[in-house]
């Protein structure tokens, strides 16, 4: 073999008609295949750097009758990059290919079994298919480990007719064997097999698991990544096999690769599911601490992935780092998607014990350079008054200082904040509502208008200017976007339900509700300037009552993620759905989902929000069979009345439609059986009932009686609605 460093020289781009004619060359005196050698490695330099090879597919496959082993590689690897590009001559090699699967070598057994798998044609299937089956069985581990990664390729290539041959057995066979290296491979294997949607369902008992965790110790890095994961496959049946095999890989957390720690966690997470030994848990919880916080002294990627997971984590675990927060604390050179991970962090953590400590660190960012940094940190101060009552007085004060410093983008996030915390606290920071009234002219993003204009609106009684304030905001309203026209549009209806015997108010509620109803072109404003000027029309008390009703005041509920979403998340940990916060089927095409597998052992709360998981199958190739009636025939026999109406869609239910009919006649020639809907009700099929009770809008009475004239009518007789049938 040449030294390292010395084939750079090979890195120059040739001509296909240099490198046959050196190949012809080379078999004439070539007794050490010297220069043989040396074309072939021009050849896979060429390769390397994109240049098209494939020309030369004849005259590299002559190569392979050479007993040189380096020579054999590079061809092999030439055969990877275009055997199935080249279906009409790949028949050249499959003598070679059976030859070598038979050499004496174990590493050129490997080696051609290796590079069939990567050649998904048929007649290269075909040959390997008794090869492989000969290689899983192999006396030298090295052969064995190759077929075992090769049986994953060829059930990606034809699923069946690896599942026929046995392929998959022998596979769950190679988990018991001696060698660790053949172990992992075989995990790896099926693990790849069973997360396909269309593979098969790889599930481990407790005697396997027990085998695969004694294979841990010598195994690689990859190969203990791999046992871990699989661990996952097996559901606890008892409390205490959940328990005993926790303890067992709990000494995991020590290693000094990131991946394998990751993995430990994931499984440590998932089995703590399945536990009752409160004791336990804890202790696990506090021992996964220190390996996270180690991951945060790695590069700004490791660090990235690291606290993605580390923020999942603490959802559903926040003993876990409860006592942590220093370590979140920004670094002055620590990347721009590193802070803002760690803001988002800090944030979980925060709670009375250290929210001074949290909010000093916090004002001192929103003193930084970088601009999205500064207003994730504002409002970050913001979120920590609404989720640490103790706090909100000092939170409140740092924010008012914030808005001192006359910055607008800094004024703007404030004032967005601002608004959640008033309604976090109702009646208890009234008072620095003039401090805001100072800066509004600083807004100019719509999300900080829409919050200050709300403010106004909220708070009109016991601001002796608010019809001036929200007039000088109206001036733009046709220009302005939708978020900030919707609030200024309730506003200014508060503002008139709060003075309506002032002239101002008036003026500028008719102004408005003009603008909405007859220049706006957005439908949601529209109709929300119909719905309140026939409100205020008809009964203006109760539109004050509907439009100052008392507003549930906001929690830190809604940034907690769903407890089953989670748990599926959590079994993805340290791979790219943790850093996506996605399920892996979401953004990866045939990738198999997730999820708890109920058991006896698993708890109560786990259990209360359990996702089931539908497994994707196969298409059949039996024709498909629709339950339910089929089409109606035509009748010749005259029809009763109440089979001249056409069938009610599935989205209105027959308490609805009663309800219309009764709020308004309809001419007899549109509805006919309208008196007849209860008795009709009797005679719908029970999948139509279903329907009806399960439609969200039953229960709206009859708040739309008056508009039947948009009621969808049928468009023809009776026959086209039993065609139309059909669609339900």
């Amino acid at each position: 073999m040449s030294q390292p460093g010395q084939d750079a020289k090979f890195f120059q781009r040739g001509k296909i008609e240099e490198f046959r004619a050196e190949l012809h060359a080379a078999e004439a005196k070539d007794k050490k295949f010297v220069k043989r050698k040396t074309v072939l490695k021009k050849i896979v330099a060429n390769i390397t750097m994109g240049t098209d090879m494939s020309p030369l597919f004849p005259d590299v496959v002559q190569c392979l009758g050479t007993p040189l082993l380096e020579i054999k590689k590079m061809v092999y690897l030439f055969l990877v990059s275009y055997g199935r590009s080249k279906p009409d001559q790949i028949h050249l090699v499959i003598p070679n290919f059976l030859q070598d699967c038979n050499d004496r070598n174990p590493l050129i057994r490997a080696l051609a079994i290796r590079t069939m798998s990567y050649i998904p044609i048929p007649v290269v299937t075909e040959a390997l298919s008794d090869n492989l089956r000969h290689a899983l069985k192999d006396r030298d581990p090295y052969v064995r480990k190759t077929a075992a990664i090769c049986v994953a390729k060829l059930y990606s290539a034809d699923p069946r007719k690896a599942e026929r041959g046995g392929f998959v057995e022998l596979l769950r066979d190679l988990m018991l064997d001696s060698n660790a290296t053949v172990v992992a491979n075989a995990v790896a294997a099926l693990s790849e097999i069973g997360d396909r949607q269309d593979g098969v369902i790889f599930k481990l008992n407790l005697a396997t698991a027990n085998k695969l965790l004694a294979a841990i110790p010598e195994s690689s890095e990859w190969g203990q990544i791999y046992i871990l994961d699989s661990l996952l496959r097996y559901v606890p049946e008892r409390h205490a096999d959940a328990e005993m095999m926790a303890e067992r890989i709990i000494v995991q957390l020590q290693h000094g690769n990131s991946a394998v720690i990751l993995t430990t966690i994931k499984a440590l997470l998932y089995l703590m599911n399945y536990m009752e030994n409160r004791q336990l848990i804890d202790y696990i919880c506090k021992k996964m601490g220190p390996p996270l916080v180690t991951l945060l002294s790695s590069g700004p990627e490791v660090q990235y992935v690291a606290l993605r997971n580390i923020l999942l984590i603490i959802q559903r675990r926040p003993t876990v780092l409860k006592n942590d927060v220093r370590v979140f604390f920004c670094k002055y050179n620590d990347p721009i998607y590193i802070k803002l991970a760690k803001l988002e962090i800090m944030y979980r953590l925060a709670r009375a014990e250290n929210a001074k400590e949290v909010l000093a660190e916090l004002q001192e960012y929103a003193s930084e350079v970088d601009l999205d940094f500064v207003r994730k940190a504002v409002r970050s101060i913001g979120r920590l008054a609404i989720k640490v009552e103790a706090a909100a007085d000092d939170c409140i004060q740092a924010l008012l200082d914030l808005i001192e410093t006359k910055v607008t983008y800094v004024v703007q996030e404030a004032v967005i904040v601002i608004k959640d915390i008033f309604r976090r606290y109702p009646g208890k920071y009234e008072g620095i509502i003039p401090n805001l009234c100072e800066n509004i002219d600083a807004l100019d993003e719509p999300e900080a208008k829409a919050s200050m204009i709300w403010i106004l609106g909220q708070y009109a009684s016991i601001i002796d200017n608010a019809d001036e304030l929200l007039d000088d905001l109206c001036y733009t309203f046709l220009e302005e976007s939708t978020e900030v026209q919707l609030a200024l549009l309730t506003a200014t209806v508060k503002l008139f339900v709060y003075k309506s015997r002032a002239d101002k108010a008036k003026e500028l509620v008719h102004k408005v509700l003009k603008w909405a109803t007859e220049e706006a072109d957005n439908p949601d404003l529209r109709d929300r300037g119909f719905m309140y000027w026939r409100m205020l029309a008809i009964n203006p008390t109760v539109a004050g009552e509907i439009v100052l009703s008392e507003k549930p005041p906001i929690t830190t509920d809604s940034d907690r993620m769903d407890r089953g979403a989670l748990d599926q998340l959590l079994l993805h940990t340290g791979t790219l759905g943790s850093v996506y916060h996605k399920n892996p089927e979401t953004f990866i095409r045939n990738a198999a989902g997730k999820a708890l597998k109920d058991s006896p052992a698993l708890n109560a709360h786990s259990r209360a929000v359990l996702i089931p998981l539908a497994r994707t199958q196969l298409p059949s190739i039996a024709p498909i069979v629709v339950a339910g009636p089929g089409p109606t025939e035509r009748s010749t026999e005259p029809q009763t009345q109440s089979s001249s109406v056409a069938p009610s869609p599935p989205s209105k239910t027959d308490n609805d439609t009663d309800l219309l009919t009764q709020s308004q006649p309809v001419p007899t020639s549109q509805n006919s059986s309208s008196n007849d809907q209860d008795e009709a009700e009797d005679d719908e099929p029970p999948h139509t009932r279903q329907a009806n009770n399960l439609d969200p809008y039953s229960n709206l009475d009859n708040a739309f009686g008056s508009y039947l004239a948009d009621e969808p009518r049928p468009m023809a007789s009776r026959r086209h609605a039993e065609e139309d049938d059909l669609l339900f």
